[in-house]
């Protein structure tokens, strides 16, 4: 029974990441539609067509292979400036992009003139492009303001929850302590359960996060602790606080030295305001964006760790069946009550949708941002040629950025299939 809900929740999860690609893909749809741009696909998924039907101009359907999602918008690349579709020049570049743009073309009928993406202003292209992202950005905060406004949120507290008997190595599979271990300094200057920490060195706190920044950046320097015990104040005789390896703030792969003390917070469980969303949403979108810039080495070491053997990172990226394994973990643990199975799916499908929109910004073809970029561009440039009486100088060709779009186009199908392989044969487990 057990294997059968670990089975269900991860399939229906997996679903809950496909619904949101197409959310995605409507989020280009309708601004395309509203601007009168011809649309001639929508598709969830890619590869062999499973079911489709035509409504208007417009095929909406569904493909065999499940891991993405496309709007088919007609007229992507322009003409040459003397309207022609191959450029004078030649190359292996040049080629690339004109094939693209003798193919789309064959399509084009004269009753589309003025219906082509590429005619569009520039706002217009943005706010086409942009759509995507953002709908996966509202989902993000729909789903987290759904977490914190119905469960909550647990927030650290700066009363002293349970004090570390002592340090143990941070590649100690066993977390208990042993003959020799040394104590922890909150465990040396008599820390107990329930104290109250009001200063550390000298400063007044106001909350967890202040203290925990303090005593990271104390690293291995004198602490002088005063916590409120029993009613009255109690100054704590000095300690030096050891320096550890953390996950670093943004980029929890990445290991910092860091001072440590020994002390978990009590949590109290809080309604969090939009806010407070909004407040999680930057955390969240700034780890994001580390992890898409370091995604090729941490894939790399992903690879290296299924060919050498290695334990695979714990904070390390993950394809989406790695994400819908979690879902099922969750559904099936008993670590867990009913309410915080929940909250955890809710959190990983916001994390998921966060990770897709900052992705899909990323300044290069094929992603959203590349077409993004280039209508920025556009705009700019003939913005300066209005302001300074120079001629128009038309359209920006995304087609030139082609070969960029193949080689991101194959770094993605590589990072796609290392993760989905790894998250089978040796996957991250959360508990």
């Amino acid at each position: 029974m057990e294997t059968v809900i670990y089975l269900g929740a991860a399939v229906l999860f997996f679903a809950l990441i496909m619904a949101s690609i197409a959310l995605h893909e409507i989020g280009h749809l309708v601004p395309a539609k509203l601007f009168g741009v011809k649309t001639t696909q929508y598709f969830v998924g890619f590869g062999k067509t499973l079911w489709s039907k035509k409504v208007g101009e417009t095929e909406y359907g569904i493909k065999a292979i499940p891991l993405g999602g496309y709007v088919r918008m007609i007229g992507m690349y322009p003409r040459h400036a003397d309207g022609s579709l191959r450029a004078s020049s030649s190359g292996l570049f040049q080629n690339l992009a004109d094939s693209a743009r003798e193919i789309e073309h064959e399509e084009i009928k004269p009753a589309d003139d003025g219906r082509l993406f590429y005619q569009k202003k520039p706002w217009q292209k943005l706010i086409i492009m942009f759509a995507g992202p953002a709908m996966n950005l509202i989902l993000a905060f729909a789903l987290l303001q759904t977490l914190f406004g119905l469960y909550g949120i647990n927030q650290p507290t700066l009363v002293v929850q349970s004090v570390q008997e002592c340090v143990i190595p941070a590649d100690r599979r066993d977390q208990s302590c042993r003959p020799g271990d040394p104590p922890t300094p909150a465990a040396a200057a008599g820390m107990a359960d329930g104290d109250r920490i009001v200063a550390f060195n000298g400063v007044e706190l106001k909350d967890w996060d202040q203290l925990s920044a303090m005593i990271r950046g104390n690293l291995a320097g004198p602490a002088t602790i005063t916590v409120e015990r029993g009613g009255g104040l109690v100054e704590l005789p000095q300690v030096n606080t050891v320096v550890t390896g953390v996950p670093a703030q943004y980029d929890p792969a990445r290991r910092v030295p860091a001072g440590f003390l020994g002390v978990q917070p009590q949590m109290v469980r809080a309604a969090g305001t939009p806010v407070v969303v909004l407040e999680t949403m930057g955390d969240m979108t700034v780890r994001s964006a580390v992890g898409v810039v370091t995604l090729p080495v941490r894939v790399f070491n992903t690879a290296a760790d299924l060919v050498t053997g290695r334990e695979r990172d714990p904070n390390g990226p993950v394809s989406v069946v790695g994400a819908s394994r979690f879902a099922g973990e969750v559904a099936t643990t008993d670590r867990l009550t009913d309410n915080d199975r929940f909250a955890m799916v809710l959190m990983l499908l916001g994390s998921v949708n966060l990770f897709v929109a900052i992705l899909n910004l990323v300044p290069l073809m094929p992603f959203d941002g590349g077409h993004i970029a280039g209508a920025l561009w556009e705009w700019v440039r003939r913005g300066l040629a209005k302001a300074f009486r120079r001629p128009d100088p038309g359209y920006v060709d995304v087609a030139k950025t082609l070969p960029v779009a193949y080689v991101v186009g194959g770094f993605l199908v590589v990072c796609g299939a290392v993760l989905i392989v790894a998250d089978v044969i040796a996957p991250i487990t959360l508990f």
